[in-house]
């Protein structure tokens, strides 16, 4: 089964974007929304909340689509530029009284919403879920049609994907160093006007502009990964404008960027052992059958011997390291991946790097026809603005190469030094770690995997505990995220909570 551009949408992408972003459930018992005064909009905003949207037919059959306007900056509301952000929305389909609007955001940051609705959401969320609900999507401000951040043209993109990750000498420090520095200007020359005021804080703030704009009292919504920060971000602002917030593949907000990176690190490395484990007990796994060690050593002896030597791929851009590492870990993602990685590693070993290299593609958002999707711009856009940097030199990478080769052996050393590219943002960082309570919000379901790769499970359990009306609902298996994936066990708990409003109990976990 071959890996799908849904799937990848739904994935955090720390490896070439670098700055990704506790045991228990539920902090204390849950407060009731309504006890919280609903706060006033101020009179400079009132003209964006009460804005009408206009739809029009698009995308397919049942969806229409619409432009919502938001201030570029929320500090002076209508003294300068305002944001076109793109909504898409597909209307309730059953008969039943209609409970909203369900917004989606699948994550990235940098994922398309509206990409995500349409491809998937909006015709694959179960069919009670659709039948109740509005099904609608906001891509963003900075990601595909809310503007989108550019930074390289793609013939430019391709060579910055190309970039050696693991430089063994000084010269290949200044050439990855180079390649950072020459991405933020790219991105400060194409789209400096809006860098300063692409964050998750000014995203959630949208959010609520769309919410008054569909006319909900209270905005209920599903986020994946990146998309729970959001959404975690929004309850915060606005906990008594919380309705029904699923949050799976969770992030933990309270971690500084060096510390996400470094756990992320060991989340691929745990995602790893469970894909080696399944493929030594094949005859026909390329990394070998005899143990998880040796299957580990195999793939960093290719990945060196990639480092050097680079393979064919069948076209004019060959595999080498940093692409092959990038399609390792892309198929980590979801274990129904796995076979084709397995085909991928046979044929690469062998010479041919096709079958990575389209991995490596689908993660960037490559198309066939060479072009690249706005996510890999859009993602150390908000990444950078979110956090302040991981390093700041690569004298810090260095120091910390120890921590992260033992985090994960094989991983380590590429996610150490991808986390530096922040260091050469062209705008400074406005967010910084903090813990996010929505002190009085509605019951949220926060949803950890056990062997998620790219948000370990330990965010989930975090989140929960400083929410304080969440409950923990955990997914026993691997992969990123659980809701949709194949756990009739998570999906009747979180269909049940979207169209009933009641939560799964306390310390509930699937298999």
């Amino acid at each position: 089964m071959e890996i799908s551009r849904r799937t990848l949408r739904m994935f955090g992408t720390a490896f070439a974007a670098a700055a990704l972003l506790f045991s228990g459930c539920s902090s204390g018992p849950s407060t009731s929304a309504a006890a919280l005064p609903t706060p006033s909009v101020p009179a400079a905003l009132k003209p964006y909340y009460e804005q009408s949207l206009h739809w029009r037919t698009c995308g397919g059959a049942g969806f229409e689509c619409a432009t919502l306007r938001a201030p570029l900056d929320y500090a002076r509301p209508g003294q300068g530029r305002d944001l076109k952000l793109a909504v898409s929305r597909k209307k309730a389909t059953g008969s039943a009284k209609r409970l909203g609007s369900l917004l989606v955001n699948p994550g990235g940051p940098g994922g398309s919403a509206i990409g995500y609705l349409q491809s998937y959401a909006a015709v694959g969320y179960p069919s009670r879920v659709r039948a109740r609900y509005d099904m609608v999507a906001m891509d963003p401000r900075g990601v595909a049609g809310s503007e989108p951040v550019r930074c390289l043209s793609d013939k430019q993109m391709d060579r910055y994907t190309q970039t050696d990750q693991t430089p063994d000498v000084s010269a290949e420090q200044h050439r990855l160093v180079a390649a950072y520095k020459k991405f933020a200007r790219g991105c400060a020359d194409r789209s400096g006007k809006v860098l300063a005021h692409l964050s998750t804080v000014e995203a959630a703030r949208d959010m609520d502009v769309l919410r008054a704009a569909l006319g909900d009292d209270r905005l209920t919504y599903v986020g994946a990964s990146y998309g729970t920060f959001l959404g975690a971000t929004y309850a915060d602002l606005y906990p008594s404008r919380v309705g029904r917030l699923v949050l799976d593949g969770a992030l933990d907000p309270a971690l500084n960027s060096r510390r996400m990176n470094l756990d992320q690190t060991a989340g691929f490395e745990t995602a790893f052992t469970a894909f080696a484990k399944d493929c030594v007990r094949r005859a026909t796994c390329p990394l070998g059958t005899r143990s998880v060690t040796d299957a580990r050593d195999r793939l960093g002896a290719f990945f060196t011997r990639l480092d050097s030597h680079p393979v064919s791929t069948g076209g004019s851009r060959r595999l080498g390291e940093s692409l092959a590492t990038t399609g390792v870990m892309a198929a980590m993602y979801d274990e129904s991946a796995w076979p084709q990685l397995r085909t991928a590693l046979h044929a690469a070993i062998r010479g041919e790097g096709g079958g990575l290299l389209n991995l490596a593609d689908l993660y960037y958002e490559r198309d066939t026809d060479g072009s690249y999707a706005n996510l890999m711009y859009a993602n150390p856009a908000v990444n950078c603005l979110d956090l302040p940097a991981a390093f700041r030199t690569p004298a810090e990478v260095e120091k910390s190469l120890p921590a992260f080769k033992k985090a994960s052996p094989v991983f380590g050393e590429a996610l150490a030094w991808s986390a530096l590219n922040c260091a050469y943002w062209p705008v400074p960082a406005t967010g910084h770690p903090r813990t996010l309570t929505a002190k009085g919000a509605a019951p949220i379901v926060v949803v950890g995997t056990t062997r998620d790769p790219a948000t370990p499970y330990r965010w989930a359990r975090a989140l929960a505990r400083q929410l304080s009306s969440a409950t923990l609902l955990t997914y026993e298996g691997d992969g990123h995220t659980a809701y949709g994936r194949g756990s009739r066990c998570i999906d009747a708990a979180i269909n049940t909570y979207l169209v009933s409003g009641r939560p799964p109990a306390p310390q509930k976990r699937c298999r």
